[in-house]
């Protein structure tokens, strides 16, 4: 199947979606910083990443996306958080301050996320790449 890094850094949470993704026979790698998971996407080369947004600093995960697709990564992200609750402001994909390819708020249904995922895995047709 696909090699999907989930960064993150809820240890609960990132066991929780690495039971349901290996379960559906995906190879999942985690990361629980901004910088690590920068690190994992340049050493792992992954198929998806599933993002949060707030890890050691707020807006942590913006800020990868942002990077990423900056460096020319076209690596489907599934960003997944809770901010909006956290903040009450509501938050979406936008080409230039939220950069992925769906923004889901947390906490998501096993079944939905496992069909986001098999959704943007599709679209992406294998020719996705980072230039890490």
């Amino acid at each position: 199947m696909a090699k999907i890094l989930i960064v993150d850094d809820d240890r609960d949470f990132t066991d929780a979606v690495r039971l349901v993704l290996e379960s559906a026979g995906h190879e999942v790698s985690t990361a629980a910083t901004r910088e690590k998971g920068m690190a994992a996407v340049a050493n792992s080369r992954p198929d998806l990443i599933v993002l949060d947004v707030m890890m050691e600093v707020p807006d942590d995960g913006f800020t990868m996306a942002c990077d990423l697709r900056r460096q020319g990564c076209s690596v489907p992200i599934l960003m997944l958080s809770s901010i909006g609750r956290v903040t009450g402001f509501t938050f979406e994909k936008d080409e230039e301050m939220v950069p992925v390819d769906i923004f889901e708020t947390k906490p998501i249904e096993p079944q939905k996320l496992l069909e986001k995922i098999e959704g943007l895995l599709k679209k992406r047709g294998g020719a996705s790449q980072c230039m890490t």
